[in-house]
């Protein structure tokens, strides 16, 4: 499956001119003073930016959506969507879920795959394969596949392309990147599952036009993704945003961290599930099961629902009281149960945030697993489109090599 020629570059020859795409990108259409004003930048550097982009057709023209400027007509720019392909691949505990995007990180094609073998190699063999399909896919559509993005639970170096810790996986320092790039034969962005959803929303989703957000993932996992001064923010040791391990009971729960009484210990779905079987005597061993039980009225059930809530709301005012963020959005495969404890996260995070950081817009966004691997393709149209990520060429050549 790997290339036999080099992948193609995109024309961005200064951190400018993919700032100013990435602004089309989120924004566009938008006449070339609109990107000019959103992207602080002068017209004259807006106008000789788009022109190698508009040539090596990655942007267009709407000639039938003239507006005025200054009393000339002025024809917006747009993505050009179909210019290129993308593939998405999020990794979970037992199962690989991979998507097929064009340039504007809608998904085209969608594949789920089981993972009963979650050592390295035998990932590896499946990403191979889940990948084969969609570059087979991708031959329909007429336009090359220009990068592929894996999307990991835990500790990871983007900029390395290593997976240091993945606690689902039982994963320790595997280059995936350098390994991914070698087997398919694309320049391969591994990055974090959160933070990896956290770009797709910043570009494609709820974050549009913010500087300052944040993403609260509920599930498997208490997970969260920080945008600061309009950026993804990883932290010098790449695990910023961990709010899953912040002790807020501490002769609450044993965490599998080692701690007592993180968020991620009273709201992560197994967490839930162990508090019902250790509160109530019932053997439940799902979480589709604990969410009946909650709706049919079992108090104690209830409880433990109320508990997670109020964790998680402690968990997002801390959040608030840091950073500051405009906007938190809340999501992941736990919002399934979301009406049994958003009560108790909005008493809760109104309580906990200091002052004005109360007025912080808490808003929920269900997601499908497929929109996590968008998540990874996300990042992989994000390192495409940078001048200076060394590490996808690195990964790149790799795989060439």
């Amino acid at each position: 499956m790997q290339s036999t020629s080099p992948p193609e570059a995109f024309p961005a020859q200064t951190p400018a001119v993919a700032q100013i795409f990435t602004t089309v990108l989120s924004h566009g259409p938008l006449t070339r003073s609109e990107v000019a004003e959103r992207a602080g930048l002068s017209a004259a550097a807006v106008t000789k930016a788009v022109r190698p982009l508009i040539e090596a057709g990655y942007l267009v023209e709407d000639t039938d959506d003239a507006r005025r400027a200054l009393g000339r007509p002025a024809n917006p720019v747009r993505v050009d969507a179909g210019r290129a392909l993308f593939v998405g691949v999020k990794a979970t505990g037992d199962e690989l879920i991979a998507v097929l995007t064009d340039l504007c990180c809608r998904i085209r094609v969608a594949r789920h795959m089981p993972l009963t073998d979650p050592a390295p190699g035998a990932v590896l063999t499946a990403i191979s394969e889940l990948v084969g399909e969609l570059l087979t896919e991708a031959e329909g559509f007429g336009v090359p596949v220009l990068g592929l993005g894996l999307a990991v639970s835990g500790d990871v170096d983007r900029a390395e392309g290593v997976v240091r810790y993945s606690p689902f996986l039982e994963w320790r320092d595997v280059a995936l990147a350098e390994l991914a790039s070698m087997t398919t034969g694309l320049p391969v962005t591994v990055e974090n599952d959160v933070r990896a959803l956290t770009v797709a929303e910043q570009w494609f989703g709820a974050g549009v036009g913010l500087s300052d957000f944040a993403v609260v993932t509920v599930g498997a996992g208490i997970g969260c993704g920080l945008v600061v001064h309009g950026q993804v923010v990883a932290g010098a040791h790449g695990v910023a945003g961990e709010i899953g391990h912040v002790a807020i009971d501490p002769a609450g729960p044993l965490c599998r961290c080692g701690n007592r009484g993180c968020v991620e210990a009273i709201a992560a779905d197994t967490a839930i599930l162990a508090r019902i079987r250790e509160t109530t005597g019932l053997a439940v061993t799902d979480t589709a099961q604990a969410v009946d039980l909650a709706h049919q009225g079992h108090p104690g059930v209830r409880e433990v629902y109320a508990a997670a809530g109020e964790a998680i709301g402690r968990g997002i005012a801390t959040v608030a009281n840091l950073f500051g963020p405009e906007r938190v959005v809340i999501s992941g495969e736990g919002l399934a149960a979301y009406d049994l404890f958003a009560e108790q996260i909005r008493d809760t995070f109104t309580a906990y945030a200091f002052g004005s950081a109360a007025q912080c817009d808490v808003q929920t966004r269900p997601l499908t697993f497929e929109e996590w691997a968008r998540g990874a393709a996300a990042t992989a149209i994000q390192s495409f489109i940078r001048s200076d990520n060394q590490a996808q060429r690195t990964h790149s050549a790799a795989a060439r090599a």
